[in-house]
């Protein structure tokens, strides 16, 4: 029963942190898009066509669905998101990380990167779990690992949290995993410590209540959205 509960309220806060997206996008056909870790491809032409854009890329680790990106005419990059971006310097407008961050072994290389591939003026969306939400305190209260640190074994998904929404089942690969979280303040200083100015958070999601109040109370939201801009 909770676990269905939760499993609603997580959908709510899902498509609550995609409409932040979307209010973040700028208008431009003329802009190119990055979609680091753009999987599929999917929501990649979903952002592209808030822009209205169609000089699209990704970079995506995994083979099989970075082959289905480029199929649906994305030039993606068969890359490492922890290694040096296969772009040429100031070469993007846009970039969505979309839940990536948080996978990732070194932070300040990767905003670092999308520092250094971004045009002056050209703005990033970043888009993570918080580690401070209220349900992630809870979960330490009771000892318990916090709902967005329970992908941490190869062997199951879930572990240390008895409410898990994935608990007990196999893990799809290690770059599942979650490596490093953020809440909200260090989220902002990673990203401005590597030269980038933040202009605005959204929040998703703030169980077990309502959604929309994770709007209000960003810093305990259980996803933060933050845009910012190179200078």
């Amino acid at each position: 029963m909770i676990k269905t509960i939760m499993q609603r309220l997580w959908d709510a806060a899902e498509k609550m942190y995609m409409r932040n997206i979307f209010d973040m996008l700028e208008k431009d056909e003329d802009a190119i898009l990055l979609d680091c870790g753009c999987d599929d491809g999917r929501n990649t032409l979903e952002i592209a066509q808030g822009i209205g854009t169609n000089n699209i890329y990704g970079i995506e680790i995994i083979k099989a669905r970075a082959h289905e990106a480029q199929k649906k005419g994305i030039n993606v990059f068969n890359s490492d998101l922890n290694e040096r971006f296969p772009l040429e310097d100031e070469s993007v407008d846009v970039i969505l990380a979309n839940q990536v961050i948080e996978h990732l072994a070194n932070a300040d290389s990767f905003v670092g990167e999308i520092h250094r591939v971004l045009r002056r003026g050209g703005y990033a969306i970043v888009c993570t779990e918080n580690l401070a939400s209220w349900h992630n305190i809870l979960s330490l209260v009771f000892g318990w690992q916090p709902f967005s640190l329970t992908n941490i074994s190869l062997k199951r998904l879930g572990i240390g949290n008895p409410f898990a929404l994935h608990r007990g089942e196999e893990a799809f690969n290690r770059h599942w995993l979650h490596v490093e979280l953020f809440a909200y303040r260090g989220l902002l200083e990673i990203i401005e410590a590597n030269g980038l100015k933040v202009e605005a958070v959204s929040g998703a999601g703030y169980y077990p209540l309502l959604s929309i109040i994770g709007q209000v109370d960003k810093r305990h939201a259980a996803f933060l959205t933050v845009k910012a801009r190179k200078g």
